[in-house]
């Protein structure tokens, strides 16, 4: 059940198409594309036409990430442009069960992300109707931040919370995420880890994503 998405935000840019194809040919799940506004965090990132070209290059799975504010303006570009699951921040979200539904009604599967300071009772009302929850193990805006260890008992809970309600939701992690700790998070209870410097900063991203899987089932 464990999944690898690579994060394209530590991918070479000028390389792209060649990248994704590395870790998707390594046997990678999904591919983690971070879209950033310049408002919600500090970066600006990619829009659909990137999603778009990318989607023409690969059959994985793409989780894109919207990390912008008033997602809702652009759930539907991205769904459209190629997206198979959109991840909405709930802090950006004052209507997140219908955002959540919009989702699922453009076609793709739904996941909310939590920022490290945001408690799991924001998802008090809208647990079961998700298909994923993703905890930032980092504060979100930057890639190759060190990853932040409270977050294991927040993934324990939220590992807890799904089982109480007999959910099928599934738990992802981002930020940080490398051989040193991706054991312990993955015995808390998530089961998608999203990896971005661990992955592309490595000379062989082949070896790095059969690393992270032989280090998650230790």
């Amino acid at each position: 059940m464990l999944k690898i998405a690579p994060s394209i935000l530590s991918a070479d840019f000028s390389n792209l198409g060649q990248d994704v194809e590395k870790v998707e040919n390594a046997g990678c799940d999904y591919l983690h594309i971070d879209v950033m506004d310049g408002r919600f965090v500090p970066n600006i990132s990619i829009g659909p036409v990137v999603v778009k070209s990318l989607r023409e290059k690969s059959k994985l799975t793409f989780d894109v990430h919207l990390m912008i504010i008033e997602p809702e303006k652009y759930i539907n570009q991205f769904v459209e442009a190629g997206a198979d699951l959109i991840t909405v921040q709930v802090e950006t979200c004052p209507h997140l069960d219908r955002t959540i539904h919009q989702i699922k009604e453009a076609g793709a599967m739904a996941c909310v992300a939590l920022n490290p300071s945001t408690p799991l009772s924001a998802l008090d009302y809208v647990l079961t109707e998700l298909d994923m929850v993703l905890i930032m193990t980092v504060n979100p805006g930057f890639g190759g931040q060190a990853f932040i260890p409270a977050m294991i008992p927040k993934v324990k809970d939220l590992s807890e919370r799904i089982q109480r309600v007999k959910s099928k939701t599934l738990i992802q992690v981002d930020g940080g995420i490398n051989t040193s700790n991706i054991g312990m998070v993955a015995k808390a209870g998530a089961q998608v880890f999203v990896a971005g410097s661990a992955i592309f900063n490595h000379e062989n991203p082949v070896i790095a994503i059969k690393e992270l899987k032989d280090a998650a089932v230790l």
